[in-house]
């Protein structure tokens, strides 16, 4: 009982702590999310609930990677200079997973979906993508009150993982409606589809030049 309420305190008076260990839980919810649309993918025949199955599983390894290393940071005293060094790998990751995206965004805008999906899937995908934005976009807001670059990293990374998900809401919705599309809806898919990629690539390059700054600054402190 003792351990569980250390967890608890701790929980509730350290921000980095608690960001941390959500980011473990969303771990497995991204998994099984991950897997969820490679089943859609096979089942359907479906490239980017395909390319959606990989792209989260790739997410899910990344988010290991920061974790470990801001576990690692606790238990040795890990430098800034290492610190530094597995947050801009991390951020340059980031960013060719999501350049990677564009691919399939676009076939997803410019192609007719050869797949008649039920209501269920997008019933699902609809329940998920709502909580996980309004979470991530509080979190986001809230980033503020952290000074480690890693857990910072976190919430950014939470926040494009939920615009991934209107992106795959977006097209499941599609799929759900397709006897009705017209070139009016995929007009406004283009265009939805094309900000969300902004924002996702706009925060992506923004985390890896933040790191490439501290690491310049951290090197030449040490020059």
């Amino acid at each position: 009982m003792s351990r569980v309420k250390q967890f608890f305190d701790r929980w509730k008076t350290d921000y980095d702590f608690k960001t941390v260990t959500a980011a473990l839980g969303s771990l497995f919810v991204t998994a099984l999310f991950a897997l969820y649309n490679g089943f859609l993918g096979v089942y359907h025949a479906s490239l980017w609930h395909g390319s959606v199955c990989v792209y989260y599983l790739v997410l899910v390894g990344l988010r290991t990677m920061i974790i470990t290393a801001r576990k690692n940071a606790d238990q040795r005293a890990q430098s800034k200079r290492a610190q530094t060094k597995v947050y801009v790998a991390s951020a340059v990751l980031l960013l060719l997973l999501n350049l990677c995206l564009v691919v399939p965004v676009s076939l997803m805008v410019v192609q007719k979906k050869p797949v008649d999906m039920t209501l269920i899937p997008a019933i699902a995908t609809a329940a998920y993508t709502t909580c996980k934005v309004i979470m991530a976009s509080v979190n986001l807001k809230r980033r503020k009150r952290s000074s480690d670059r890693l857990v910072r990293l976190l919430l950014t990374i939470g926040f494009i993982d939920a615009l991934v998900s209107v992106l795959t809401l977006q097209n499941t919705l599609i799929m759900v409606n397709m006897k009705n599309e017209s070139s009016e809806m995929l007009t406004l898919s283009a265009i939805t589809s094309a900000a969300i990629m902004l924002a996702v690539l706009a925060l992506s390059f923004s985390a890896m030049m933040n790191g490439i700054k501290r690491r310049k600054t951290i090197n030449d402190a040490h020059s």
